[in-house]
């Protein structure tokens, strides 16, 4: 059996954002209802430098595959993560396909951004804030913009110069009117949406920064030990998450021990309708997640749709 070898550039090829918040707001609905195996992340520190990570195993039900990720983290080069994802036949554990999996994560954690906001953020948030100005945040923009129309987006970073950057290259990219902010207050004094992506072990956002009606996503527990949240303003917010266990065990989003009791729901059973979202326009509501394996399944088998017809994709038979 010849398996699929898709690079970052195959897979960039066949993905297709709008399609994919489609199929993920279908799929968080499906976990919701019914999860055929509890997600495992695993972690091991290689040395003061870098770390492994797995994520395993994405199954869903309706998609006869499953999926097994592998990361290589390495805060200090770019890009800081390096990994792929194996695709396998939920019958018989055949390899479908291995694919680079950078823009797959990076576009699937964007969406998912997305979808939270288009279901917690009131209808008329337009005006954003962004804490970080890496790759993340310009995906968590481009992604923000299938869902909403938006009228301003302030970009704050501990390296002004690279907030600076970002302000023009997202300004010619999405024209749209994006400007660099000196500081978290002044970036998010009147922000209707706030995204963190900063590798961030000290919170920074606290109760009082934020207005009434906010709506605020973190997104990733990369190490342990992250933190962008105060545990003041996590409490004061309504927060929702992608997976009850694994928030918890991680600390996300503030980077402290906390328990279910804070969470008011995951995402799948609000998009499912078995709990309530946002209630009021006055209400902060929050977003934390750590990522899960089905996303990486639906965006694998996403792209695996379109890659298996396609010839000038790379195949190998490992059997051989």
């Amino acid at each position: 059996m010849s398996t699929l070898l898709l690079t970052r550039s195959d897979v960039i090829r066949h993905i297709e954002a709008l399609t994919l918040l489609s199929e993920m707001r279908d799929a968080f609905r499906a976990d919701a209802g019914h999860r055929p195996a509890e997600p495992q992340r695993a972690r091991a520190p290689l040395h003061g430098e870098g770390s492994a990570w797995a994520m395993f195993p994405g199954t869903l039900p309706g998609i006869p595959a499953y999926t097994v990720k592998v990361h290589a983290r390495f805060p200090g080069r770019t890009p800081a993560i390096q990994g792929v994802v194996q695709l396998h036949d939920l019958e018989t554990g055949a390899l479908l396909a291995v694919m680079d999996s950078g823009h797959l994560t990076a576009l699937s954690t964007g969406v998912v951004g997305a979808l939270a906001s288009d279901v917690l953020a009131r209808q008329d948030a337009a005006r954003v804030a962004l804490i970080g100005a890496g790759p993340q945040a310009s995906m968590q923009l481009k992604s923000l913009r299938l869902v909403r129309s938006l009228s301003h987006v302030r970009v704050h970073d501990v390296d002004l110069p690279r907030a600076v950057e970002f302000a023009a290259r997202m300004y010619q990219s999405l024209q749209l009117p994006v400007r660099p902010a000196e500081s978290v207050e002044e970036a998010v004094e009147d922000a209707d949406i706030v995204i963190t992506s900063t590798p961030s072990r000290e919170p920074f956002l606290f109760p009082g920064m934020v207005r009434g009606g906010t709506h605020i996503v973190t997104l990733g527990a990369d190490e342990p030990g992250k933190a962008e949240l105060s545990a003041g303003l996590l409490r004061q917010s309504t927060f929702f998450c992608d997976h009850r266990a694994l928030n918890v065990a991680m600390g996300a989003p503030a980077g402290v021990g906390l328990g279910e009791e804070v969470i008011h729901a995951e995402l799948g059973e609000v998009l499912a309708g078995t709990k309530q979202g946002r209630t009021d326009a006055g209400q902060v509501t929050l977003f934390g997640a750590v990522g899960l394996p089905f996303q990486d399944l639906v965006a694998a088998w996403h792209v695996y749709q379109g890659a298996r017809t396609d010839d000038s994709v790379q195949r190998v038979d490992f059997g051989a």
